[in-house]
């Protein structure tokens, strides 16, 4: 028998780490069909994680939030996120932490306290949510004009989720405008986030993003820190669209990517379609940010 391929990534379900592909949960999995679910994803760079010890703080609380229960504890979870990516190989990698609602116990119920929660991992080869070569040309993002972001009163949006509806529709309304990505905004016409990002907005020395309708993302946090420790001021607020527009630089941060410069919105160009100085610092001091060990988890791949 040939040896299993973790080329593609791996996955810890049910007990065992298997190949990415052979990973798989039940048709009748409210994970599945009602897209009840909460995650988390860390990445691995260079052979360890940034910022573990954050990422199960917040997946913690968002099963907490989401009254989920599984048993593994904390330490379990971050076993078994070590296991996972060394037995893959992967020193690069996109790790994710999931819980699911599960399948229900009793056929047919409504009841979200009759299925079985469990726990999986998962994780593959390092993704940059806009690809490389992308950033490299400028990367155009789009603001939706015919969909909303789902509002924190009806879906929790500090909870990490699997509620896209909203993403996707915005997302193909991009395409449709030649952008590479889209954010959308609140019902109140400020900027909230996109798929899979936090947005930034920088006005001379001051670094704004969102404070409603968005996911608190770590990397948004780190970029937060950065910029107050470069001197900058750091402003959690709403951001109207025209203030958003009106901004010197543009940005979006993800663990996917880091920093990621915007030089285009709906056809505004920004620093003559060029990442500005302020993105370009973050970027640079977020590479060297992942690097410093007191935030890095090494991973034991003997």
């Amino acid at each position: 028998m040939s040896a299993p391929d973790f080329s593609k990534g791996a996955a810890w379900i049910r007990g065992e780490i298997v190949p990415i592909g052979e990973a798989s949960i039940g048709v009748n999995d409210w994970g599945l069909t009602h897209s009840d679910i909460t995650y988390d994803v860390v990445p691995c760079w260079d052979g360890a994680f940034f910022r573990l010890p954050d990422y199960l703080d917040r997946f913690f609380a968002s099963m907490a939030a989401a009254r989920m229960s599984v048993p593994q504890d904390r330490e379990a979870v971050r076993a078994i996120l070590h296991q996972m990516v060394a037995r893959s190989g992967l020193t690069f990698a996109y790790v994710a932490m999931v819980v699911s609602r599960g399948v229900p116990m009793i056929p047919g119920t409504r009841d979200p306290r009759q299925c079985a929660n469990h726990f999986y991992a998962w994780c593959v080869p390092y993704i940059h949510i806009v690809p490389e070569a992308e950033v490299a040309k400028g990367v155009a993002m789009w603001v939706a004009e015919t969909v909303e972001r789902i509002p924190d009163e009806s879906v929790d949006q500090t909870v990490k989720n699997y509620h896209w509806g909203d993403f996707t529709r915005g997302l193909f309304e991009g395409y449709d405008h030649g952008a590479n990505t889209t954010c959308l905004l609140d019902r109140d016409g400020n900027v909230t986030e996109g798929p899979g990002f936090n947005v930034f907005a920088v006005s001379g020395n001051r670094v704004m993003t969102p404070r409603r309708h968005c996911l608190k993302g770590l990397t948004r946090r780190t970029v937060l820190e950065l910029a107050a420790e470069a001197g900058h001021t750091v402003e959690e607020r709403d951001i109207p669209l025209d203030d958003f527009l009106e901004a010197d630089e543009v940005f979006i941060t993800s663990s996917g990517g880091g920093v990621i410069p915007i030089v285009n919105v709906k056809g505004r160009i920004f620093g003559n379609g060029a990442p500005g100085p302020v993105t370009t610092a973050l970027r640079e001091a977020y590479v060297q940010r992942r690097m410093a060990p007191q935030y890095r988890d090494v991973i034991d791949y003997g």
